[in-house]
């Protein structure tokens, strides 16, 4: 299957919206990412439209998606850059030089253990690296400590645990851990 990935445009903000639905009906979803489905399918369709324009242009977020040659969208990413000085994804996380954060990771059941999601981390860091105002030598996400799957596709994608960890928002009952990979 030939696959491409690639920025999301800014006219695809249904192609966003759908598959940010269908990522929220994944019955892993309620560890993987901080919203429900109802909340996501409450927004207006002005929250979609503003937010796949953003991860569309700019050097502040990245949205990457995997579109199959039938035009099927297989997968998806978001990128997102962190500045010094501001807050992090945890409560104390203060962020100390520039650095870019994954997340809204997807992929569909039918194309997981394709090596998709390898190829799709690999088009983060790439975008990360080739920032030049700031210069990113760091990537980093949180994975909750009951995602073994996803934990264990981020490791074999190069990303090593940081030994930090924190509360799930919302969650005081279970952690999200941090890892990393370091520009070379």
């Amino acid at each position: 299957m030939n696959i491409t990935i690639r920025r999301v445009r800014s006219e695809e903000w249904r192609q966003v919206k759908q598959l940010r639905l269908d990522a929220l009906l994944d019955p892993v979803a309620a560890i993987a990412f901080l919203e429900t489905h109802e909340q996501a399918a409450a927004r207006p369709d002005e929250f979609w439209q503003e937010r796949t324009a953003n991860a569309a242009e700019g050097d502040s977020v990245c949205q990457l998606v995997a579109v199959a040659e039938d035009g099927r969208w297989l997968g998806s990413m978001t990128v997102l850059v962190e500045l010094p000085g501001g807050k992090g994804a945890l409560d104390g996380d203060v962020i100390e030089a520039p650095q870019t954060h994954l997340v809204g990771v997807f992929v569909r059941p039918e194309a997981r253990g394709t090596g998709l999601a390898d190829d799709l981390v690999r088009a983060a860091a790439q975008w990360s690296w080739s920032l030049t105002e700031p210069v990113v030598r760091r990537l980093r996400l949180y994975v909750h400590e009951d995602n073994a799957r996803a934990a264990a596709m981020y490791a074999r994608a190069g990303f090593k645990p940081t030994g930090a960890s924190g509360p799930v928002p919302g969650d005081d009952t279970h952690r999200e851990i941090e890892m990393e990979i370091i520009r070379g």
